[in-house]
């Protein structure tokens, strides 16, 4: 028995990123091992999260994943800690086809219950049916407390808490207007300064948090069981099976991880850990290629630091020979711009050479923000992945893509899957953690 839930909210935009951090420094202060979770493929999240509390957090996505999937990696990460607590994205329901691959999915796969984080900005006691609704929409998804944000007076507190109590729900309190109850811009490199704006944020927000919520009458109304029970069809092997199963044959793979590339899902690296020996190294600030048997270039935001990487001669010509000579690797989302033959990252401004490996030029002369659910079918097994970039490729004819993806829904789109011998690319980042990562080079 611990405590755990989910924060989630209407709507986009109601604070639960705010409110998590500062519950998760808040709880790290009382000395509480927690283990935070993302719903969703947000990478920046959990950055934040493990800044927050020191502790890496997962991401759950019931699209990219299957329902056991998601129940393993809930109790294997979870199994450890005091207290388990997932961040929602979007607004709790909101899915790709109704409530599928929404939070109250996960929160249904889990058995945890929900602290509702609720926009009170312009409303007042109109908030009443609308925590009424969300209490009584759907018999599995249990609203456990609410917590108001952005709080003008305590006049306006008082309706909010009495609207609660009339919707039948439980006040847990709120947090006012203030100037630091601001999210971090999200379009940025996970460079020092971002971290320690982040550690600061966390720290402002947890004093208003112990100030003004009940953090200990949450907690007691969130115990439940743990391990949460898995899903039919159900064997008794899975309580004791190893998360990721090891591999016979061991391999050393080279990870790119600095503020540019940061994009990396922890069931990833876990996963590859079993694979071989997982050594980091960095395109932004390192010398030289490891010597390795795969490289893995994960997205980030490349295009922040276009002169840095192009200054990198040396490493960009290691990168090019090691794909021209056969070797493995797989770039996603910003890991794909390293590989194209050049960066423009402002209208008429200068032209960045890139490693060359693929015909394509990027831009981010007018940046768009393009993000969305992606499958393709590859060497005869579907791949589930997530898109999100801000860059385009201004000659997406030079390279012709090697399989068709699809939106969640089925619709074709026009992003496009590399391949150049064994480098396989692309703006999708795709998630492997429950499959055989080099069943993509078969």
């Amino acid at each position: 028995m611990k405590p755990q839930f989910l924060i989630g909210s209407p709507t986009s935009g109601s604070g639960k990123t705010i409110f998590m951090l500062g519950l998760l420094r808040a709880l790290q202060r009382r000395n509480l091992k927690v283990q935070p979770f993302k719903c969703g493929p947000d990478f920046i999240d959990t950055q934040y999260h493990t800044i927050a509390s020191d502790a890496e957090s997962v991401n759950l996505d019931s699209w990219m994943a299957s329902p056991t999937h998601i129940q393993s990696l809930y109790n294997n990460y979870g199994e450890k800690s005091d207290v388990c607590i997932a961040e929602g994205a979007m607004g709790l329901y909101d899915g790709f086809d109704r409530m599928k691959g929404s939070c109250a999915e996960v929160v249904e796969l889990l058995r945890i219950p929900v602290i509702l984080v609720v926009n009170a900005r312009a409303t007042s006691y109109s908030v009443a049916p609308l925590l009424q609704g969300f209490r009584n929409f759907h018999p599995n998804v249990h609203i456990a407390g609410v917590v108001f944000n952005q709080v003008a007076s305590s006049a306006h507190y008082s309706a909010l808490r009495q609207a609660c109590n009339d919707a039948g729900l439980e006040c847990m309190g709120y947090l006012p207007v203030v100037e630091g109850n601001r999210m971090l811009p999200r379009y940025s490199g996970l460079t020092l300064s971002i971290k320690q704006s982040v550690d600061e944020l966390a720290g402002f927000m947890a004093d208003l948090i112990e100030k003004h919520v009940s953090v200990d009458k949450m907690l007691n109304r969130c115990i439940r069981i743990f391990p949460c029970r898995y899903s039919l069809p159900y064997t008794s092997e899975m309580d004791s099976a190893p998360l990721f199963a090891a591999h016979t044959k061991k391999m050393t793979i080279a990870v790119a991880r600095d503020p540019a590339f940061y994009f990396l899902y922890r069931s990833h690296l876990d996963k590859l850990k079993t694979m071989g020996e997982v050594v980091f190294f960095s395109p932004l600030h390192g010398s030289d290629l490891p010597d390795a048997d795969l490289i893995y270039l994960p997205g980030g935001y490349p295009e922040l630091f276009a002169r840095q990487l192009y200054r990198r001669k040396r490493f960009l010509q290691q990168l090019y020979h090691y794909a021209m000579n056969g070797g493995k690797i797989l770039a996603e989302g910003g890991g794909s711009i390293l590989l194209g033959r050049s960066l423009t990252v402002r209208e008429g401004g200068s032209v960045y050479e890139m490693a060359g490996v693929f015909p394509l030029d990027f831009s981010i002369a007018e940046p768009k923000l393009t993000v969305g659910y992606r499958y393709t079918t590859y060497q005869g097994i579907e791949w589930r992945g997530c898109e999100s970039h801000y860059s385009m490729i201004t000659n997406p004819a030079a390279c012709p893509s090697d399989a068709q993806l699809f939106t969640a829904r089925g619709s074709e789109v026009s992003t496009s899957f590399f391949r150049i011998k064994n480098v396989i690319a692309g703006y999708t980042h795709w998630y492997w953690a429950e499959k055989e990562l080099l069943d993509l080079w078969k």
